[in-house]
């Protein structure tokens, strides 16, 4: 009698087996009903696309400025004259309300004071200087690309919203704004052309 309970009763390895297999079947299903959910979270291939923008800044000359639309804001491309250059430079350190260069282009280890350097587009391109176009005190647009419109007092952008002057390197100098205006990541593909992003 028992010889028979024993041939009768599972095997534990064959018992094993199972669980793992209904544990991975249920694994598989439950990711391929999940992957759509998170999937169309992620943004569209148009919304990618806008990801990074190419900019031909073959026309604009010393002392002139453009905006282009990026991610939905406003860029300031500005190809600066060696004077502003100067003024930019012989600012003291001492002077910046902020310190902090905000530009993404720096290499992680490197000093992200905001002397003009590190804020303009480098050595060799010292007069061009991209910035994202928002003030950040609360997110409007400054005046300072369009000839004639006002500069501030530091000749570079100014908020009339609120009052925040910016000089020629989109450094805060006076006025309610906190930072000084974002450099995104950018690089010159070309001598002529941009890519930001």
């Amino acid at each position: 009698m028992s010889a028979a309970k024993t041939d009768s009763l599972p095997d534990s390895s064959k018992r094993d087996f199972l669980y793992i297999a209904t544990g991975t079947v249920g694994a598989v299903g439950a990711a391929s009903f999940v992957w759509p959910l998170v999937d169309q979270m992620n943004p569209d291939a148009s919304t990618r696309a806008l990801a990074s923008i190419e900019v031909d800044v073959s026309s604009v000359e010393k002392g002139q400025s453009l905006t282009v639309k990026w991610r939905g804001k406003p860029v300031f491309i500005r190809y600066r004259t060696d004077k502003e250059v100067e003024e930019a430079l012989a600012t003291p350190m001492a002077d910046l309300k902020d310190p902090d260069a905000r530009n993404k282009n720096l290499d992680v280890g490197a000093v992200k004071e905001a002397s003009d350097l590190n804020r303009s587009a480098g050595e060799g391109r010292e007069n061009w200087i991209i910035m994202i176009g928002i003030c950040t005190h609360l997110g409007c647009v400054p005046k300072g690309q369009v000839v004639g419109d006002a500069t501030g007092d530091y000749g570079g952008w100014f908020c009339p919203c609120h009052g925040s002057h910016y000089d020629t390197a989109g450094r805060i100098r006076k006025g309610p704004a906190p930072e000084n205006l974002a450099i995104p990541l950018y690089e010159f593909v070309s001598d002529t052309n941009l890519k930001i992003g």
